[in-house]
């Protein structure tokens, strides 16, 4: 059992850290939308992505037993790794068009960046354990982390920048694990989760100032996330 919790807090960290910047995306989509409309469409990106993850995960785990898919699985997970270091950090993507769509139009642009965001964590969590449960329950607390708490998360990234390092080389490990499985080679759970402590450990190895322009300006955007709930009625 404690097994398992420590892999839904695994999912929930990776989720995070992999997410952070990716909710900063979403918060800028409903931008445009008024107060009390963006508030709606990202809640109704939260329910539309959860029922969208469980689907996920079912299918995953469905198709993990052929092994095409755990060698494609495995490659893709490498290549999301491989590709942050190659190309570096992705721009932001061009919002323009969006600013110009309705709440529904929104909504489905919400919906979309999330399922676009989540295949590779998906893919890392259906590697890391065989039970739906503790899949789908890290993946669900991870999509609640990152809506809630992702100020946090960035400001966690600004002091310790090793950490994005870190998250990319948790995924390239799991990649490689999902791929050696292919070929029925599995690792010992001591050694998996040795390599797992020691790559996260390492991205707390180094700190620096904060980029206080940068932080205040996503956290300025951030609010459109925090104020769910905290809004007080207009009179």
């Amino acid at each position: 059992m404690l097994h398992n919790l420590f892999i839904v807090l695994t999912l929930i960290v990776l989720e995070g850290l992999l997410s952070a910047d990716n909710a900063l995306v979403l918060a800028i989509l409903v931008k445009h939308l008024p107060r009390d409309q963006r508030k709606k469409a990202l809640r109704y990106g939260i329910w539309g992505a959860f029922i969208f993850r469980l689907i996920a995960i079912l299918l995953a785990k469905e198709l993990r037993r052929f092994w095409p898919f755990r060698l494609f699985g495995g490659l893709y997970l490498c290549y999301v790794s491989a590709s942050h270091f190659i190309r570096g950090k992705p721009e932001e993507p061009e919002l323009v068009a969006v600013s110009k769509k309705g709440f529904w139009g929104t909504v489905a642009a919400v919906e979309l960046t999330d399922i676009a965001f989540s295949v590779d964590s998906i893919l890392a969590a259906v590697a890391m354990s065989d039970k739906v449960w503790v899949v789908y329950l890290g993946g669900i607390l991870g999509i609640i982390t990152m809506r809630f708490v992702a100020g946090g998360f960035l400001r966690l990234l600004d002091l310790f920048p090793r950490l994005e390092t870190a998250a990319y080389l948790l995924v390239a490990w799991i990649g490689i694990k999902l791929s050696l499985e292919t070929f029925d080679v599995h690792f010992p759970n001591w050694l998996f989760w040795g390599v797992m402590f020691v790559l996260f450990a390492s991205g707390f190895a180094r700190t620096r100032p904060s980029a206080v322009k940068e932080e205040a300006s996503k956290e300025a955007t951030f609010a459109t996330v925090a104020e769910v709930d905290v809004e007080k009625p207009r009179e």
